[in-house]
Order: C-alpha cells, then sequence, then structure tokens
C-alpha cells in the first residue's frame, strides 16, 4: 500500500501534512517509536539462533573463510525479516481494502491465505458492506495534540446488549510462520505489544476524519476497538483497551517523540578556566 494521502517521510519519521495549511502533524505510529519495544531484542536473537542452528556446519565453515561476510548477513537478518514482515502487511492491508470494496487486485500467492481468512471473517460476523462498514484505511487528525494516524477498518457488529450494534475501530495484524518453519504451530493466544492499545486510542479520540475531498468530517463515536489478528489459516479478534488511560499514555509518547525529534545531538564540553582549550583562558 502506498503512504497515506499527505503523509511524508522526513529525517524525524513519518509527519502528515495538514490540507488546512496547520503545522505537520506527528503520525501516530511515529510518535510510538519513542516507546522502547523490549520484545525485539529477544526476537532478533532468536532469528539469529535459528539460523545458526539450522545450518552448524555451513555456519561454522563461513565463520573461518568469510567471517566478516558471516557476521554482516547475521546482524542484517532481524531487519530484513522485519522487513518482509512489513511489506507481507502492506500486501494483506491493500488486499483488504480490494476485498470490501470488490476491486480486482493481482494475484498474490503469499497474500490470499490472509484474504481468505479476512472474508471468513466477514461472514463469521455477517458483516454487510454497505450497510455496516463506515469506513476504511481513513485518516484522522487532532489537531489540538499535533497528530493524525490512518484507521483500517470502522465497523457495526452486533455486540451490544440484546445484539444492539456499536461501532468498533478494527486494525488488521498479520502474522505468519516463519519462512524457514512454514509448519510451526501456533499458540492460540496472540500477544498484543504495549503500544498496540495506545495507538487504537489515538485513533479512536481523534475528532476529525479526513473525507476524500481533503475537506473535514466529524468522526463518529467509536464504541470498542480491537485487533484482527489474520494467520494463513485462522483469525482472531482481540477486544483491546482504548480509554482515557490509553489515550493520556499515548500523548505522553508524542511528546516523547518530539522531544526527541528535537534535542540537539552535541553539547559542549566543560573545561576550568586554566585549561588548555578553555574560552575563558582565551579571554583572559
Amino acid at each position: 500500500m502506498t503512504d497515506p494521502r499527505h503523509a511524508m517521510a522526513t529525517e524525524r519519521g513519518r509527519y502528515y501534512a495538514d490540507p488546512a495549511g496547520g503545522p505537520d502533524l506527528i503520525s501516530v505510529t511515529n510518535a510510538l517509536s519513542s516507546i522502547a519495544k523490549p520484545a525485539l531484542v529477544p526476537w532478533g536473537a532468536g532469528l539469529v539462533a535459528d539460523h545458526v542452528i539450522g545450518a552448524p556446519i555451513v555456519t561454522a565453515r563461513r565463520a573461518r573463510t568469510e567471517p566478516t561476510r558471516l557476521r554482516r548477513e547475521l546482524v542484517a537478518l532481524p531487519t530484513g525479516n522485519a522487513d518482509r514482515a512489513k511489506n507481507l502487511g502492506t500486501r494483506v492491508h491493500e488486499r483488504a481494502v480490494s476485498l470490501v470494496l470488490n476491486a480486482p487486485y493481482p494475484a498474490d500467492p503469499e497474500v490470499e491465505p490472509f484474504a481468505i481468512q479476512l472474508a471468513a471473517w466477514f461472514r463469521l460476523w455477517r458483516v454487510d458492506f454497505d450497510r455496516d462498514i463506515e469506513a476504511i484505511e481513513t485518516t484522522v487528525l487532532h489537531r489540538r495534540y499535533g497528530y493524525a494516524g490512518t484507521g483500517d477498518l470502522w465497523v457495526w457488529l452486533p455486540t451490544g446488549p440484546f445484539r444492539r450494534r456499536q461501532l468498533w475501530l478494527i486494525d488488521y495484524k498479520t502474522s505468519a510462520p516463519a519462512p524457514d518453519k512454514p509448519d510451526t504451530v501456533v499458540k492460540p493466544d496472540t500477544v498484543v505489544y504495549d503500544e498496540q492499545p495506545l495507538q487504537l486510542a489515538a485513533l479512536r479520540h481523534a475528532p476529525v476524519w479526513l473525507l476524500p475531498d481533503d475537506s473535514d468530517g466529524e468522526a463518529l463515536k467509536v464504541r470498542r476497538t480491537g485487533l484482527l489478528n489474520l494467520r494463513p489459516r485462522s483469525h482472531r479478534l482481540i477486544e483491546v483497551p482504548s480509554g482515557r488511560e490509553q489515550f493520556r499514555a499515548f500523548l505522553a509518547a508524542t511528546r516523547t517523540a518530539r522531544y526527541l525529534h528535537n534535542a540537539p545531538s552535541a553539547f559542549d564540553t566543560i573545561l576550568p578556566p586554566w585549561a588548555p582549550g578553555s574560552p575563558d583562558r582565551k579571554a583572559a
């Protein structure tokens, strides 16, 4: 999927240009990049360990014959896998849009199992695209707090008392087995990472939808939020909290991100007045 309209990459990460002409708005994911993600370290170490264990003889031979190249490849392994996962997630999002709009989509065997699971989820909840879906891939703005983000799906589901419909904001999350372990059995419990409730809270509490003509629309009140975890052979909707507590935490993350984006990277060394190189000594 191409970047959302008005999104732009900068040296400080993604920002959105405000069509109304105001200051640039930090993206939700950019703001959340200021939060430490401790799970990434063991994940990356596990990838390298699995790679070495999977080919111990070859790895040992290369460690003797081409250690520099081997080290470079092992160091790059987590980043390469993360990039592939991100690319897959982008294509799954594109396929989800085409599914809802009944639009053509080029054949993509890697993506199609996820699309089949998404279609199965829609059937399970008896979602009528015309009646129940309010918006897909829509950018929301919160000018007061200076951020913007793009949500995946706003959909009415019969989850209220007496099956009354409630408006959900749902974020798609794709999970795939490792490329070298296609038969890996996935545990039934799905991890919700620390930043995901904050992401949904930011999108939920933004008061403005950006309409197709770039005008403002008043965002509908979302009752519940969740992650729709899509796997090649299963799917699961997980309700995620996104209330005031999570929203306040997100706003703290935006302040941290802006500070880090604008903080100086170099500082003066302080010397005693009599030391060589001291400005005070030169003045004397």
